[in-house]
Formats: C-alpha cells, sequence, structure tokens
C-alpha cells in the first residue's frame, strides 16, 4: 500500500472554516496559524477556543510577532502532541511513516511548489511557508495538505519537488524543518476545551505587553517611511505583511475568541468584541494609506494609526476590567 492518509478529504468538496471566509477583514493571517484553523476544523475540533494567544501577542521591535497556536494550548485544549521529527531521510520517507502511523506532519516548503499559491508565488517566486500534510500516494506522485485557508492536493514535478529531498552529509542541501503531530490521546470534549480556554485567556492576558504595541508598531513604521519609499512597492507587500496585517489579523481572531468563548462566562465584555474589529478594520485602512504613500502620496504615519491604537486600548481595558 503506497496510499497513507489521516482524514477522508477531499479537495474539491471541502469548505474552509469560517474564520478563512470571504467576509473576514484579513482572509489569510499566517501559514503557522492558518493550517491549524483548518486541520483542527477538519478533526471535528472549534480552533475559536484555541485563540487565546492572539490576546497576549506583541509588536517585537522590527516586526508583529508570527502568533500560531502554541503547542502545549493544543495539549491542553484537545489532547493533541507535537514535536520536532528528525529528517535523516527522504521527507516523502518519513511522511509516508508518519502518516502510516496516524500523525500529521507539519513542514517548511518552497511555495513555488504549491499549487493553492497560484498568481502569488506558484511556479513564480521562491518563498518559505509551512503546509500539514495529512495524505501522501508515492505511486500517484499526490500529496494532500492544508496551508493557508484550505485544503489541497500536488502531484507531478511539484510531488517530486517537496518529497524527494534527500538529505545527508553528502547532500548539497538542508533538510527541512517539520513537527510530527500526533494524534493517539485527541479528545473530542467542547465543554472540557471550553473550560480550558477561559484558564488560557487568564494566562495569555497576563502576559499582554506593556504599553501599546500598535503605538511601537506606528513609531517603527514611521522611522522606515523614508527607506520603504526608495524600495518600492514589492518590498512594502513585504513589510506589510509582518507588520500591519500581523497585527490586524490578530485582533480579528482576537474579536472572534472574545465573541465566541469569553462572553459566555464573561458577557459584559462584548464592547471588546467591536473593539478588536476596529483594530483589523483600521489596519487594513493603514495599509492601503501607506501604500500610496510609497508610491509618492504624502502620509501622516501618526494620525494613520492613531484609531488602531486607540481601539487596541480600549478592547483591552474592557478585558481587564473586574481582574
Amino acid at each position: 500500500m503506497t496510499r497513507h492518509q489521516v482524514l477522508d478529504l477531499d479537495p474539491v468538496r471541502y469548505w474552509a472554516h469560517w474564520l478563512h471566509g470571504p467576509d473576514r477583514v484579513f482572509q489569510e493571517t499566517n501559514c503557522a496559524a492558518d493550517l491549524w484553523i483548518e486541520a483542527l476544523s477538519a478533526l471535528g475540533l472549534d480552533p475559536v477556543v484555541g485563540l487565546a494567544f492572539t490576546l497576549g501577542t506583541d509588536f517585537d521591535g522590527d516586526q508583529w510577532r508570527m502568533f500560531t497556536f502554541p503547542a502545549e494550548d493544543l495539549r491542553r485544549l484537545f489532547g493533541i502532541e507535537m514535536d520536532e521529527l528528525n529528517v535523516w531521510r527522504s521527507l516523502g520517507a518519513h511522511l509516508c511513516d508518519q502518516l502510516a502511523l496516524g500523525h500529521l506532519v507539519i513542514v517548511d516548503v518552497d511555495a513555488w511548489n504549491l499549487p493553492d499559491t497560484a498568481g502569488l508565488t506558484y511556479h513564480c517566486a521562491h518563498q518559505k511557508t509551512s503546509i500539514m500534510v495529512q495524505m501522501i500516494d508515492s505511486d500517484a506522485g499526490r500529496l494532500g495538505y492544508f496551508h493557508n485557508t484550505g485544503y489541497y492536493e500536488l502531484e507531478g514535478d511539484d510531488f517530486e519537488a517537496v518529497v524527494a529531498v534527500e538529505t545527508g552529509p553528502d547532500r548539497p542541501t538542508l533538510p527541512p524543518f517539520a513537527l510530527s503531530v500526533r494524534l493517539g490521546r485527541l479528545r473530542h470534549d467542547p465543554e472540557r476545551a471550553t473550560a480550558v480556554a477561559h484558564q488560557l485567556v487568564e494566562e495569555h492576558l497576563a502576559r499582554r505587553p506593556a504599553g501599546n504595541p500598535v503605538e511601537r508598531l506606528a513609531k517603527r513604521v514611521a522611522e522606515d517611511m523614508a527607506w520603504l519609499q526608495a524600495e518600492g512597492l514589492d518590498a512594502f507587500h513585504r513589510y506589510a505583511f509582518g507588520s500591519m496585517r500581523q497585527c490586524g489579523a490578530t485582533a480579528e481572531l482576537a474579536a472572534a475568541l472574545v465573541d465566541r468563548v469569553v462572553c459566555g462566562e464573561h458577557p459584559w465584555v462584548a464592547p471588546a468584541v467591536d473593539h478588536f474589529a476596529a483594530v483589523a478594520q483600521a489596519m487594513k485602512s493603514v495599509e492601503f494609506s501607506l501604500a500610496r504613500a510609497v508610491r509618492g502620496r504624502t502620509c501622516d504615519v501618526a494620525a494613520a494609526f492613531a484609531p488602531a491604537a486607540a481601539s487596541w486600548d480600549q478592547a483591552y481595558r474592557v478585558l481587564e476590567r473586574d481582574r
């Protein structure tokens, strides 16, 4: 048997989770978080209860923290266990073994070979990204994976490029970074998961950054504007993804968490939903304004960021009431 898979999925009939719906301000967040949203949903679990980490994200001085579902949160919520995979053979050999054992595998790959990125990077640009593999058919040369907003399959030359990387002392390429995701202790217990989610909310809130990270982001962007204008739009879009887009996506996911989870036990925090949603909308506007500025238009960076910074403060003031 050369086909191994964990879930019975068909990319043609696959429906993305509503967190990736067309009505979202940021339909994609980042590859590390997005693949978990879809994988948890496909496993019959609610990814929203795992979003407490959004309350502790921060601006790290040069970029917004690249957030994802922490491994310890996944273990406590759902019984999912995850550790680094030692890739010492071809990736394809490891995938066959891992999937046959019932494990999912997260692996860093080149988006050049991912057909779901058509029009962006597929066969036109090299970019590191993460996918979660749940199916491999070695004879047919097909791979099924979660990435960004859905579940997809690749084949042919793309399959060979992704899975046939050989490793060893005489090979010119480094092995890819990979994680083994073990589901042997998986729990489907929504009531327990919600209770754990409330604990995680308190823990991540306690780790929230000192001061307002949106204000610090605005200051750094203002300092970088001359450089961004000199570099042009291509550099700006990469810059915006790691800064404004991650900030806005964080806030939009936080709004979902507060609405669907936190309000159930603390209904008085409901206004925070609108405040976080306002941050997301404001960051989308900031991104458009700065893109125009890079093309030569004038932009008051501090004024552009002010609504997002104010909404950020308001959201946390609501969350910290009575704590």
